[in-house]
């Protein structure tokens, strides 16, 4: 097994910032899903950072000697460092210096397996990198002040304009082939919308056990291994959307996504970069916000996760919040309170009661009804045993007597067999 990279957390609370504990623990949670081996950790409270290293510079030589004593290789940094602060730090540490971003993005570029995936992280990797470069040059020299075009400029303003157009035109590049991809999205999501079934897509913070839940609903209504998706009890283990078709008690069916989780400082680029796979959540008919009700702010992963959904415009959609991992607190459960049902995914306890939750948010306005269907309309009788929850059936002289409770959409098409 090849040597985990050893990595050292710097954290940096400017005016007693009442989160910056849980922030740091989460740094470090993000680095070992990054596969690196955390070994120190350093902090600094600061009114003000210091343009030219973001720390103190009795803080960086304080780093010196705790990088020394324990050999790391890589500095991480919890907050976001400008291209000079960047360079400055690796100049004064001789190390190589991450972000909270880059960290992330390192992490998507590492977990991502489709091609989607792959041109997501891509784009966002360019995105967050063109300043950054265009940062690192400004200390260059300007040369041959007076006259326009590339031949009067400086060798380093040269080099910059070549390096800004090569990393445009590869975005643009990208782009285009990531815009045949949501083409394909489209067709696949116009004939799920054409199924009639309604979308039902989970949410909520990167490790709340959104996937856990996906595989629990998997297990109990479809009984098969192979429609589970990948589960692991670390930060952004699942990238891509996956899409299960579930088929509930009472003849109801869902199509089930599970998406990318939410995290706090989610890099602006990376959001951008995922619209096609987020658009599953500004498409679907009901929101599942699964929350880890064990962790100790989950409240602030809550309103990270809403204040998400309004930057993609989904915060209008109908939301159920489901609170996982009740079985780790004191809280009785299973159980539903308003909108809010808590359970334990894990566990597969409350499935029973979040399918009834759903149910009520999704098929409340279903009409019952019933229908004579002749028996020459045979495919008819079956459309309305796939798409209806049948009450009760029986077969008279003329035809298939039904009592069935459907969507409007089908009453109207089957207005003509009422009795």
């Amino acid at each position: 097994m090849t040597p985990r990279e050893k990595a050292l957390i710097v954290g940096v609370n400017l005016n007693n910032q009442s989160d910056f504990s849980e922030s740091m623990e989460e740094l470090y949670h993000l680095a070992i899903a990054c596969e690196f081996d955390v070994i120190g950790r350093a902090e600094q409270n600061l009114k003000t950072i210091n343009p030219t290293y973001y720390i103190g510079q009795g803080k960086a030589e304080e780093l010196k000697i705790q990088i020394n004593e324990n050999q790391a290789e890589t500095i991480i940094f919890n907050n976001d460092l400008s291209p000079s602060q960047i360079r400055n730090l690796e100049n004064e540490l001789d190390r190589k210096i991450m972000d909270r971003t880059s960290l992330i993005l390192e992490i998507f570029a590492k977990r991502a397996r489709t091609r989607e995936a792959k041109l997501q992280v891509e784009v966002a990797r360019l995105q967050y990198t063109l300043p950054k470069i265009i940062g690192s040059h400004e200390s260059l020299g300007r040369q041959g002040g007076g006259g326009a075009g590339t031949k009067n400029r400086g060798s380093g303003e040269k080099k910059l304009e070549l390096d800004r157009r090569r990393i445009e035109t590869k975005i643009s590049e990208l782009n285009r082939e990531l815009e045949s991809l949501d083409k394909e999205r489209g067709a696949q999501k116009k004939q799920r919308t054409k199924s009639g079934f309604p979308c039902v897509t989970l949410v909520g913070y990167t490790n709340a056990g959104k996937s856990t839940l996906m595989n629990a609903m998997v297990d109990l209504f479809q009984k098969s291994e192979s429609k589970k998706v990948f589960e692991k009890d670390m930060l952004f283990a699942t990238l891509e959307t996956s899409v299960r078709k579930i088929s509930l008690p009472e003849n109801r069916t869902i199509l089930l996504s599970d998406t990318v989780g939410f995290v706090n400082q989610l890099p602006h680029d990376l959001i951008k970069a995922f619209r096609s796979t987020l658009d599953e959540v500004k498409d679907a008919d009901l929101l599942l916000h699964v929350i880890d009700v064990s962790h100790s702010n989950h409240q602030q992963h809550i309103q990270i996760t809403e204040d998400t959904l309004k930057l993609i415009g989904a915060e209008d959609i109908p939301i159920l919040r489901v609170y996982n991992k009740s079985d780790r607190t004191t809280l009785p459960y299973p159980f539903i309170e308003g909108n809010s049902v808590y359970l334990s995914a894990a566990g597969k306890k409350g499935i029973t009661e979040l399918i009834q939750a759903i149910h009520e948010k999704l098929f409340k306005d279903s009409i019952e009804c019933r229908i004579l269907i002749p028996y020459e309309k045979g495919n008819l009788v079956s459309y309305v045993n796939e798409s209806s929850y049948v009450k009760s059936v029986s077969y008279e002289s003329n035809g298939t007597l039904m009592v069935i409770e459907c969507k409007e959409r089908d009453y109207l098409k089957l207005k003509e067999y009422l009795c």
